[in-house]
């Protein structure tokens, strides 16, 4: 978790998934993830690494249209993109709570469009790439 703190960069897809695997021994059962970064930063590939970690096979894609996926594992991920929500009432209709299985870890992509609604004691993954391509996870709890 150190070197996440620091921040970590990765050259490909690969390397991201295989970060957000070892990343997944650490996350504490129910919490949630905001991960920040630009399109293109690797936040749906964070999360499909997060995804494998936890025996979920199916497909990780960005939720962008349906603004949320349950995939169900050894652990319960939904992953929101909430990219096209306002606020925190557009967030509170889609009443998420009332799907959440213990362990879970609700994964959310865009959570400055939802500021208001993030946890206090939610995980921060800043994701950038530079102009080289390369990408930097760092980790701000």
């Amino acid at each position: 978790m150190t070197e996440l703190k620091v921040g970590v960069t990765t050259a490909s897809g690969e390397e991201t998934e295989n970060v957000a695997r070892q990343f997944s021994k650490l996350v504490p059962e129910n919490t949630v993830l905001a991960l920040h970064g630009d399109l293109g930063a690797g936040k749906t590939t964070f999360i499909r690494g997060l995804a494998r970690a936890w025996g979920i096979e199916e497909s990780i894609t960005s939720p962008t249209f349906n603004l949320y996926t349950i995939h169900n594992g050894h652990r319960q991920l939904i992953h929101m993109d909430a990219y096209r929500l306002d606020d925190r009432a557009d967030f509170e209709t889609l009443m998420i709570d009332d799907f959440l299985e213990s362990p879970w870890c609700l994964a959310i992509e865009w959570p400055e469009r939802i500021a208001d609604s993030i946890p206090d004691d939610a995980w921060h993954l800043y994701l950038t790439i530079d102009a080289s391509s390369q990408h930097t996870i760092k980790l701000a709890i």
